[in-house]
Parts: structure tokens; sequence; C-alpha cells
């Protein structure tokens, strides 16, 4: 379906937006969602801080054609995409849906930290933990010897006594 050139214009300015404010994009391939699935997914994301949003592929490579390193992946069938200033939220959040949603939704590809991933890396960007569980296994390694320390004091108080 055409579109004016107005609507275009303000596409490539949303489109332009989401390119300066974005830590992290991921090119969102969806197909076949009732929507009432793609109603609560966006509300989900919203929650999340990642923003969703669909527009055509012709306008998004030219937004997009040189802003980043490397080679933009190929984007097949109907393509959105998800954004957010967090740099791993949109990929774990979306990989959360391809979970609920395996036939209907698919990562087709992103860009992370100014360059281009296809989707098996932005799947595996996708794992990474979330910070606050990064801490917690930062401090969980850094406590480790401490409580062994601890724990090996504490059975040689209780043998002497």
């Amino acid at each position: 379906m055409a579109i004016t050139k107005e609507k275009k214009t303000t596409i490539l300015t949303k489109l332009d937006g989401v390119k300066d404010d974005s830590e992290s994009i991921v090119f969102v391939k969806f197909n076949g969602m009732k929507v009432g699935d793609d109603t609560a997914m966006r509300a989900k994301l919203r929650e999340e801080g990642v923003g969703y949003f669909v527009a055509k592929k012709t306008l998004m490579k030219r937004a997009f054609d040189g802003a980043y390193e490397g080679e933009m992946p190929v984007l097949e069938g109907e393509i959105a995409l998800a954004y957010s200033a967090d740099a791993i939220a949109p990929a774990q959040q979306i990989k959360e849906f391809v979970g609920q949603y395996k036939e209907n939704i698919a990562i087709a590809g992103g860009v992370f930290q100014g360059v281009y991933k296809d989707a098996a890396e932005m799947t595996e960007i996708a794992s990474i933990p979330a910070l606050p569980v990064l801490r917690g296994m930062f401090l969980n390694v850094i406590n480790s010897p401490i409580q062994g320390l601890v724990l090996g004091l504490n059975a040689i108080a209780e043998k002497k006594a």
C-alpha cells in the first residue's frame, strides 16, 4: 500500500530519533500475530522501557544505511523495530516473546554498540543476564572466599568447644 510523502517523512523522522536515542535496536520479524497478543506484547515492552515500531523495510534501509558499522542484516517478511536506551533490554524482551509466540515472531538481527548483528548474535546478546543479576553474580564471586574462611573458622571453633 502506497503512503504519502508526508507520512514517509514522519516515519523517517521517527527512525532517525530511534537511531540517535537507542543503545540497541532489534529487527523483529513478525507474521500472523493475533491483535490481542500484539497489544499485550506492546504493553509489556512499554512497561520495560522498550519501544516497538513497525515501518516499511525500504524506509528502514534508507534511515539506517551507513549509520552503523558492518553490513545490515537481510530483512525479509514483515519487520518491526524494538529499541531502548538499555543495551540489552530489547533483545531480552523480544527473546522472551519468541519463546511465547514461536511461529509468529523471531529476531531477524539488530544493532548493538553501533555494529550490525545477525539473528544468531542478537539471540546470544539476549541471553546475557540483566544488570542486577550480573551484580549479584559478581558479589557472589567476591563473597565466596570470605564465606569459605568463615565456615573454616566456624568448624575450628566447634571442634575446640
